[in-house]
Order: structure tokens, then sequence, then C-alpha cells
């Protein structure tokens, strides 16, 4: 489990520049340069993440179960999926509908992705993960909420193609991730009761 906090640590860390010093995230970036703090941003991310995978994948099979799920209940979580996908896909449409009404739908997709696995899933490696996943998103999306409305940021005209491709391509990964691929990647799958 330590590897997994590790990983948390550093990935939510670094990922929470923004919530806990905006002024110090701008210093650094003027001190070093927009290039540098984006190549050292993405290399201590990607170091986080393998942390992350690495650990969640030794942790599970030993962490304690916290919490079963009756039978049929991870409907909820497929239901939580659909809307997290179709809003991960609006980040990449920005100026659809839905990208424009939440003004920023990953930070909304990972918070209804994480709390859709922590519905599903009660092992403690589960908790952890998701749980520290779910806390990172409701605090930025506080943050990015308060930003905004101090920068008096105006967002674009939604465009109706946009959110058709948003929904279009949400529901593919989702079919794709329903169809087998969630399985493949994680070795659980999605429609197992």
């Amino acid at each position: 489990m330590a590897i997994l906090v590790l990983g948390l640590v550093i990935f939510l860390g670094l990922h929470s520049t923004r919530i806990v010093s905006e002024s110090g995230r701008e210093r650094a970036i003027a001190r070093i340069g927009e290039g540098p703090w984006k190549g050292v941003y993405s290399l201590i991310s990607a170091i986080g993440f393998v942390l992350i995978v690495w650990g969640f994948a030794r942790a599970r099979y030993d962490a304690p179960q916290l919490w079963t799920l009756p039978a049929g209940a991870r409907h909820i979580t497929m239901l939580l999926m659909l809307v997290a996908l179709i809003l991960f896909a609006s980040f990449l449409f920005k100026r659809s509908h839905i990208a424009v009404l939440t003004h920023h739908p990953m930070l909304w997709s990972v918070l209804l992705w994480s709390a859709g696995h922590l519905f599903a899933n009660g092992s403690a490696a589960d908790l952890v993960l998701f749980g520290a996943f779910f806390v990172w998103s409701a605090a930025d999306l506080v943050s990015a909420y308060a930003r905004d409305r101090r920068n008096g940021v105006v967002y674009p005209e939604p465009q109706v193609a946009a959110t058709a491709g948003a929904v279009v391509v949400g529901l593919v990964v989702y079919a794709l991730l329903i169809g087998g691929l969630h399985l493949w990647l994680f070795g659980v799958s999605p429609l197992a009761l």
C-alpha cells in the first residue's frame, strides 16, 4: 500500500499546485520557462502515475474488504461511468454544450469516475485510490470555479456538432470498456455481478 500512497502523493500533489498556490506555480514557470515546467511536470506526473498503477496492482489483492455491494448495485457505477466518459470526451470538445456548461468537464469526469468506483469496490486499496481522486477532484473543482470567477473567464458559445462529437466519443469508449477493454486492461469485467 505504501507504493500506492507514494504515487498518489506525487501525482495528486503535483496536480494540486494550482489549488495550493497559483502564484507559486506562476513564479516557477517564470523562473524556469513554460517548456521546462511542462517537461518536469510531465516527468514527475508519469513517475507518480506508474507508482499508482504498480502500487494498486500490488495492494488490491491483499487489501481487506471494507464493504460489499448487493448484487446488481454495480449498475449505478455503470451509469456514473457513462456520464463520466461523456464528460471526459467533452474536455476534447471544448465548444460542446457540456464543456461550456460545466467549464471543467475533466474534473467532473474524475469526480464521477472515482465516486462510481468507490461505490462498487470496497477494499482498503480501493478506498485509498478512488477516495484520494474523489477528494482531489472535488477540491480542484472548488478551486477552478473560484479562479474562473476571479479571472472573469468567458466561455465560448456552444456548438451542436461539438456536443454530438463528445457524446459519440464518450459512448464509443464506454462500449469498448463494457465490451471487454476494461477486463483486458484491469482484469475485472464491469458486467460481473
